[in-house]
């Protein structure tokens, strides 16, 4: 069993973050802007575009990137079966070490639709 928690490192990101937006504004500033305008509804659904979001962190073996669309994705609704299918074609494209991330992606997503839950509760 791995100990990754999700929670734990998107909070430990998000206070590296913070630090970042506070002694970098400008360059925080157009990134944020740069995801906010490339992440909106368009031709691609809000959805469609964090499952390819997720699918390139899960292909960079980025934990944080992981964490933070899987978070995004449960916000926008997506269903097990969509996150499963966009974790097959992971496999598909990128073998065994993307099936490894897509596994950690699955991991996250229960994780945090767990805690979804107990608040709910």
């Amino acid at each position: 069993m791995s100990s990754k928690s999700f929670t734990q490192i998107t909070g430990d990101l998000s206070k590296g973050l913070a630090t970042l937006r506070s002694e970098i504004p400008e360059t925080m500033s157009a990134f944020n802007t740069l995801a906010k305008e490339s992440m909106k509804a368009g031709a691609l659904s809000a959805l469609q575009k964090e499952l390819i979001a997720l699918a390139i962190g899960v292909a960079a073996r980025c934990d944080g990137c992981i964490g933070f669309h899987v978070k995004a994705l449960i916000r926008l609704g997506v269903t097990r079966e969509q996150l499963m299918e966009t974790l097959a074609i992971c496999t598909y494209m990128g073998g065994g070490p993307n099936l490894m991330y897509a596994a950690e992606a699955v991991r996250a997503y229960e994780e945090f639709t767990a805690a979804q839950t107990k608040v709910a509760e």
